[in-house]
Parts: C-alpha cells; sequence; structure tokens
C-alpha cells in the first residue's frame, strides 16, 4: 500500500478516536481525561491492528515476488541450458562440415597430382626438346626462351585477374585470367617478349596449364562466395591439337566438371577460323563436358552464328572502337538466319538469339562506354572497368601448381629443385 494511503488511514484513525472521546465526554458524562484515555487507547489499538495486517500483506506480496524471480530464474535457466545445447549442435556441425571440405581438398589434390604426373611426361619432352635445339635459335630468342624456361622450373608464374562487367549495372561477372612470368630479378617478361619462341618451342601448352591449374583453384575460391562469378582461361591451338597431350588435358577436366558452367576456356578468332579437324573435334568433347568457349581478338562481326553455336562458343570479343565503327547502317553483319537487314541496335540481340553473348573488349574512356550502352552490348571489359591485377600473394601459394609439376620440369631441365 502506498504511503499516502498509510497516512490517510492514519488521519482518519485519531480524527475517530477524538471524535468518540468527545461523544463519550458530552453525552455519557465521562470524566474528559478519562474520555481522552480510552480514545487514545483505542487509537493505539487500531494503528496496531493497521500495522499487523500491512506487515502480512507485504509478506504475501514478498512472497509472491519471489516467487516470480524464482519462476523467472528458472525460465532463464532452461534457456541458458538450451543456449548451450545449439551451441554445441552447431560446433559438431562445423566440425563435421570441415573435414568435410578437409576431405574433399585432399581427395581433390590427389586428383591433381595424378593428373600432373600424366601431363608432365609430354613436358619434359618439350622441355628437352627446346634444351637439345635452343642453338638454333637467333641470340634474342634464346635469351627469351631461357627466361621464360628459368621462370617455368622456378615457378616464378604470376596470375592477374581482369573483370569483365555487365552492362550498364558494371558487375563484376566474369574474370580473365593473364599469366604473367617473371625474371630471377623479379622483371616481368611481357607476352609480347616471348609467345612467339615459347610457341615455336612447344612451351605454350606447360604455360597454359600453369594457368588451367591456378584458373580451376580460383573458380573454386570465387564459387564459394558467388557461383555466378565465372573465369576466362587462355588455351593455344596447340593444346587443343596435341593428340598426345590432349586426352589427359580432357581427363583432368572431366574430373572438375563441376565447374563447367564457370570455365570458359578462350582463343582467338584467326586460330578458330583456321583450327584443324583434330582441334574442332576436341573442342566438342570439352562442349560435351558442360565447357564454353569465347573468341577474342575479333576484327569484326561478320561472324558465322549456326557455326559458333554448334562449335559451343559462347562469347565474342571485339574491341570497343572496332564495334562502334561496324554498329552504323551499312556496318558488318554476323551470318544468319535473319533475312532482313539488321539495325544497328538489333546486332546485340541476333547473336544472343544463337546464345552468344559480346563483349566490348578494351574499352578504355567513359564516352565509349556511354556509346556502347546505347546498342546494349551485354558485357565490358577494358581498363575503364579495371586493369588486370595480380592475385594476392597468400591466394598465389594456395593455387600454385603442386611439387609435383615444379620437380618434374626441373629434372628436365637437369636442375636440382
Amino acid at each position: 500500500m502506498p504511503i499516502f494511503a498509510h497516512v490517510m488511514l492514519a488521519l482518519t484513525y485519531i480524527t475517530a478516536c477524538i471524535v468518540g472521546g468527545a461523544a463519550l465526554h458530552r453525552y455519557l458524562g465521562v470524566d474528559l481525561t478519562i474520555a481522552g484515555l480510552i480514545a487514545a487507547a483505542i487509537g493505539l489499538a487500531v494503528t496496531q491492528f493497521h500495522v499487523i495486517l500491512s506487515r502480512s500483506g507485504a509478506a504475501k506480496e514478498g512472497d509472491d515476488k519471489f516467487q516470480s524471480l524464482r519462476n523467472e530464474l528458472k525460465k532463464l535457466v532452461q534457456r541458458v541450458d538450451e543456449t548451450e545445447r545449439r551451441a554445441d549442435e552447431l560446433r559438431d556441425e562445423f566440425e563435421r562440415e570441415i573435414a568435410d571440405r578437409r576431405e574433399s581438398l585432399v581427395t581433390e589434390m590427389r586428383g591433381l597430382e595424378t593428373m600432373i604426373s600424366r601431363m608432365s611426361d609430354s613436358f619434359e619432352t618439350r622441355l628437352s626438346s627446346v634444351r637439345e635445339n635452343g642453338t638454333q635459335a637467333s641470340v634474342a630468342g634464346s635469351s627469351a626462351l631461357e627466361a621464360v624456361r628459368d621462370a617455368l622450373r622456378q615457378n616464378r608464374v604470376d596470375l592477374h585477374l581482369q573483370p569483365i562487367v555487365t552492362l550498364p549495372q558494371r558487375r563484376v561477372r566474369f574474370y580473365e585470367g593473364f599469366t604473367r612470368l617473371r625474371r630471377a630479378d623479379g622483371e616481368v617478361i611481357m607476352p609480347g617478349e616471348f609467345l612467339a619462341e615459347a610457341e615455336s618451342a612447344g612451351l605454350l601448352g606447360v604455360v597454359d596449364n600453369m594457368l588451367l591449374f591456378r584458373c580451376v583453384q580460383i573458380v573454386r575460391r570465387l564459387s564459394e562466395r558467388d557461383r555466378r562469378v565465372g573465369v576466362f582461361c587462355n588455351v593455344a591451338m596447340s593444346s587443343l591439337e596435341d593428340e598426345t597431350y590432349f586426352p589427359q588435358f580432357l581427363e583432368f577436366m572431366r574430373e572438375n566438371q563441376d565447374l563447367a558452367g564457370a570455365m570458359i576456356f578462350e582463343i582467338g578468332v584467326r586460330n578458330f577460323n583456321n583450327r584443324s579437324n583434330i582441334a574442332a573435334r576436341n573442342m566438342g568433347r570439352l562442349a560435351e563436358l558442360g565447357f564454353r568457349f569465347s573468341l577474342d581478338k575479333g576484327e569484326g562481326l561478320d561472324f558465322d552464328l549456326p557455326e559458333l553455336q554448334s562449335s559451343g562458343v559462347r562469347f565474342v570479343k571485339v574491341t570497343g572502337d572496332r564495334l562502334l565503327s561496324e554498329l552504323v547502317p551499312g556496318g558488318q553483319r554476323p551470318v544468319s538466319g535473319i533475312v532482313r537487314s539488321i539495325a544497328p541496335e538489333d546486332v546485340s540481340a541476333v547473336f544472343m538469339r544463337y546464345g552468344v553473348d559480346l563483349v566490348a573488349e578494351k574499352v578504355e574512356d567513359e564516352k565509349s562506354v556511354i556509346e556502347l550502352l546505347d546498342f546494349e552490348i551485354p558485357f565490358g571489359q577494358g581498363h575503364v572497368f579495371g586493369a588486370p591485377r595480380p592475385i594476392k600473394g597468400s591466394l598465389l601459394e594456395e593455387t600454385a601448381p603442386p611439387p609435383e609439376f615444379i620437380r618434374r620440369v626441373n629434372a628436365a631441365n637437369n636442375i636440382n629443385a
């Protein structure tokens, strides 16, 4: 009961006792002193009775609150127990998942080592051949070739990734992987310095596979965050035409068939147009596994779309400037089943009808981007969207080819690992 209520009751008791005492004196003739004592005694008795009742009520209220607290504490203990039980379940589930992933990674790495063991045999032959015939090359060519061989056997092979974005959102949808070799002093060997010599020496397959191993691992890392992101991986036509090496390459990709939707093999337009029957057949085998192809270095828009569709080509890259120069009335148009004249703004849609997406590559300024948007080009690539950047050091180590591959390359060059 509030203090104010107690005060009011006390005043009421006092008033009643005074009135009672006065009544005894006035109407019953009781002596004033005796009447006052009687009134005071009654007042004290009533007050004592009130105090007893108040304490009893307070005690009962306290017991109720205490019981309520006990009930709440019991519920809290139950909740803590439930939380601990759930935490234990989550910890057990997390540990099982980590164990499963570790086992999966170990299995994958064992498979990689097995494939590398098979694939390295042909690499040893090629590298040995390069060593035996190196004296026939020019001085400059021999120097570049030796730098390439040294970078390969010392595993100074870096992977650079450049984003390919959707237009107009500029959301990263793919990356293109570029191989960069380094000299012993850390200087980067640019592709123009070694590609011709490496191709004539049969080393492009080695470079391609360094890139391939890393791309497979990068795709797996990316898929953990977003399965919609893929990687364009360059592959030499000589790798597709090598009947000794390709079956091993195909088996390796079959082992990684779950990445078919995220790995796109890229070759040049000229190489595609001049491909041999062997290369065409091997491209078909990869397409049967679900892997797709991209053509880069396009020199126009006069592609045979039915042929691209049947060959598994899903992307065509043409420089932004060349695209804009052809997307005008009277410009080049692709070969298709459409007999009517194709307007510039409809060209991209015609490609899409055959399952092929246009990629505007080497786009370097915002003005070109704005002009390309008028023609609904679905993808863009170039420095305006992002330059090729090396992957982080820790990731570079994680995605490096296993030591067995490097050991075999060193053995082929008579160099101790």
